[in-house]
């Protein structure tokens, strides 16, 4: 059982995962973030990048943008996976002790950050 996230930290990344079968659920999902928070939303990557082992779509926000994304984020993932964590500048604790995930987790290859 995944830890719910909590509003400890300035800044933080959002990763949306999802497939070939959810990319249109993805799509339509970051571009209502964009729309609807005036977040930074990066690219729709149809293949792993960095540590993330599945396609995903990285959102940018801050400690304010928190307790009012968030919830949202959780009511309109649908069955994605959302890997929630802080923008500390170490990324290894970023994607490992400052982590949460909405949805089931996905393995991460941190080894990168070692």
């Amino acid at each position: 059982m995944s830890r719910a996230p909590v509003n400890q930290y300035d800044a933080y990344h959002a990763h949306v995962y999802f497939d070939a079968h959810t990319l249109a659920f993805a799509t339509e999902l970051c571009q209502r973030i964009a729309n609807e928070f005036s977040l930074e939303v990066g690219r729709i990557h149809q293949k792993p990048v960095g540590p993330h082992t599945r396609w995903s779509c990285q959102v940018k926000f801050t400690h304010a943008d928190f307790d009012r994304f968030i919830p949202w984020l959780e009511r309109h993932r649908g069955t994605l996976s959302v890997l929630v964590h802080a923008d500390t500048g170490d990324d290894l604790a970023d994607h490992t002790t400052h982590a949460y995930w909405l949805g089931e987790a996905v393995a991460l290859n941190v080894q990168m950050f070692k």
